[in-house]
């Protein structure tokens, strides 16, 4: 089972072993929010963040892109609103390091500010550096975060979309100046367990850095509310497998589940990156989302099933956006 709490490196920041993505949060092109989804809306964003909250869920993964900034001020409305579930929740957002930001550690800054500013806080918990595309060095982001972290902006520092060796550097770089690197997030789910078999997750747990993994059920394609006759709607980019092959993952999904009192493909397929040492955080649009993904807490597969699902999990799509943006 997995454990209540993980601690980002080199902090006593707390987080649980289950997270929320808010990617969906503001965004209209994706996820539909002000377009085809009529049923997202602020209200019941509020709901799931109530419904995470009071399992546990505490996470929350934003960036400042996501929405063009509008989920970072969904999130600080609802700090602002709810004081008392907000000083349970750990927040973290990321900084999108463009090629043309030359001056890395300026941008990051001013980035930072306006993404602490949108949230309503002094400081988040975790700040990410987006994806390896800059074309500064490892040390000058390294410098950057660190920047950040002494101005007492965010109490812990981490990585997205990051190869191992890149991983391996960032840890380097940060060591050198005092910080530890405390995660890296990954699209990682059984639509695309690259990042296990290619030695990412063993060099996150040999460094002490914690695996997020996004996108963890697919997009939605292993909820098994999707088939290869309803297809998801919007831009899903992400392991954008023909329904068809997924379709046989979401069966021993529910096969298992009917095992396990009748847990959903989607909480099974959770549980087994839980078993890996990652830490979902899947979306939530509403109150009955946040309360299936909480459903994948509190039980475990056996080493069997695990075996199962991974027979049944597939290596990822190798396209030129996942060549240039997931190295991880």
């Amino acid at each position: 089972m997995a454990p209540d709490t993980l601690t980002l490196a080199g902090t006593d920041v707390s987080i649980p072993p289950l997270g929320v993505g808010t990617w969906a949060w503001g965004d209209k092109g994706t996820w539909g929010m002000g377009g085809y989804d009529a049923s997202l809306n602020e209200q019941t964003i509020r709901d799931a963040w109530e419904a995470s909250i009071d399992a546990g869920v505490t996470f929350f993964d934003t960036a400042e892109v996501y929405g063009r900034g509008e989920s970072e001020r969904i999130i600080g409305r609802l700090l602002a609103e709810d004081p008392a579930r907000a000083s349970r929740a750990v927040v973290a957002t990321k900084f999108m390091p463009s090629p043309w930001k030359v001056n890395v550690r300026g941008a990051l800054l001013s980035a930072l500010r306006a993404s602490v500013d949108r949230l309503g806080v002094k400081k988040v918990g975790l700040y990410q550096i987006h994806g390896p595309i800059s074309l500064r060095s490892h040390a000058a982001l390294a410098e950057a975060l660190a920047s950040a972290h002494q101005e007492g902006l965010t109490d812990a520092v981490g990585v997205s979309n990051y190869s191992p060796a890149e991983t391996r550097s960032m840890a380097g770089e940060l060591q050198k100046r005092g910080l530890r690197l405390a995660s890296n997030q990954i699209e990682f789910s059984l639509l695309r367990r690259a990042p296990e078999t290619s030695g990412l997750l063993a060099t996150c747990a040999e460094l002490g850095v914690l695996p997020l993994a996004y996108s963890p059920i697919g997009q939605g394609r292993l909820t098994g509310k999707y088939s290869s006759a309803n297809p998801p709607k919007g831009k899903r980019t992400f392991s954008a497998h023909p329904m068809e092959i997924i379709d046989h993952v979401v069966d021993e999904l529910r096969a298992i589940g009917e095992q396990h009192d009748g847990k959903l493909p989607s909480q099974v397929a959770l549980n087994w990156l839980m078993a890996k040492g990652a830490v979902p955080i899947p979306g939530a649009k509403n109150r009955q989302q946040a309360e299936e993904n909480a459903g994948a807490l509190g039980w475990s597969l056996d080493g069997d099933e695990i075996e199962r699902l991974d027979r049944v999990a597939l290596p990822g799509i190798r396209s030129f956006q996942n060549r240039f943006w997931q190295h991880g």
